[in-house]
């Protein structure tokens, strides 16, 4: 039984198929990466929103504590108690 070699151009053709298929798969690969890192950024900003919404149940659920109350006017509002007084120290 006779075997044929394989031509020149049948192996120029195999060759460009393997070095395409090569190229196609490292591109791939890059799409991944920055789907994988995309996907990461994601979960990061939803677990901050989950810990923003939280804050804000919390806020709401307990408006009507009087010491909450009392914080927020003293921290936000710059309030005080009649006869209080208030001293800035700067550097």
């Amino acid at each position: 039984m006779k075997v044929k070699k394989a031509s020149l151009l049948t192996k120029l053709v195999v060759l460009a198929l393997l070095i395409g298929a090569a190229t196609g798969l490292l591109n791939l690969r890059g799409k991944i990466a920055q789907a994988q890192e995309d996907l990461k950024q994601a979960q990061e900003e939803v677990a901050a929103q989950k810990q923003v919404n939280a804050d804000l149940a919390d806020a709401v659920e307990n408006s009507g504590d009087p010491d909450r109350q009392t914080d927020i006017a003293r921290d936000k509002l710059g309030l005080v108690e009649p006869g209080e007084y208030v001293f800035y120290f700067t550097d």
